[in-house]
């Protein structure tokens, strides 16, 4: 099985995505700010899966580092990077983004800057070798603009537009593109929120995204009834979705 890079492993889907991918056979390099959380989940996902896994500093708002970053990752499996999953991101309360300018800044440049910088070093390593799959964990906020998280919503559609541009691009390279639509998950983004519903496991999330990566899927929704809530949400007519309280 071929090395897979899993950017932000230490989050609550980060760390169910690398142990499911792990349990595939995927040799795993766990990239992320925390090391030493790292260090202790790549020890635990080689003990409990038997499969090699390494952890790598990274940090998403130091652009400059991204090129550097991204070449030894390349390196690491001695030029056999199959697969990239970026599950980095920040959602910060709307009504503090509201008001804290330099909070909703560095929620866009950690969701969509520092994605867009990798995803292109990303396209460019897998067009050169005609295979591999990318896969960003967006979000079904980026699908309608609502008004109890707009401002983060923004974030994750733009990540959205980049991924299905890239899927084109790379189709006539044979790299899968999966933009990775969760609903309400149970991390630690999401402890404490109102208006919570439908909240699934990261595990229950992990399994439909590497599914999701084995089968080509270009979209994502995880849990699958997502699919449909946000279908009926975005035909919602404007004059009646102004009233909601969404």
């Amino acid at each position: 099985m071929g090395g897979v890079l899993v950017v932000g492993a230490t989050s609550g889907m980060g760390r169910a995505i690398a142990r499911q991918l792990a349990k595939e056979g995927h040799p795993l390099l766990l990239a992320g700010r925390d090391t030493q959380a790292l260090d202790e989940l790549a020890t635990d996902i080689q003990i409990r899966s038997n499969t090699k896994a390494d952890c790598k500093a990274f940090e998403a708002l130091d652009f400059d580092s991204h090129t550097e970053f991204f070449d030894a990752c390349v390196e690491y499996f001695g030029g056999s990077l199959h697969g990239v999953v970026l599950c980095h991101g920040q959602m910060p309360e709307q009504d503090v983004s509201e008001t804290d300018f330099a909070l909703a800044r560095r929620m866009i440049e950690v969701n969509y800057l520092s994605g867009v910088s990798l995803l292109n070093l990303a396209a460019h390593h897998f067009e050169s070798r005609k295979s591999g799959f990318i896969a960003a964990i967006t979000s079904v906020a980026g699908d309608r603009g609502r008004q109890s998280n707009y401002l983060y919503g923004s974030s994750k559609s733009a990540l959205s537009t980049v991924l299905a541009g890239l899927r084109v691009r790379l189709a006539k390279s044979q790299v899968t593109v999966v933009d990775v639509r969760p609903g309400f998950v149970d991390t630690q983004l999401t402890w404490g929120r109102p208006g919570m519903f439908l909240v699934a496991s990261p595990e229950t999330v992990a399994e439909d995204i590497v599914r999701g990566i084995a089968k080509n899927r270009a979209v994502v929704y995880t849990p699958f009834f997502w699919r449909w809530i946000m279908l009926v949400i975005r035909m919602v007519p404007d004059v009646v979705f102004r009233r909601l309280s969404l």
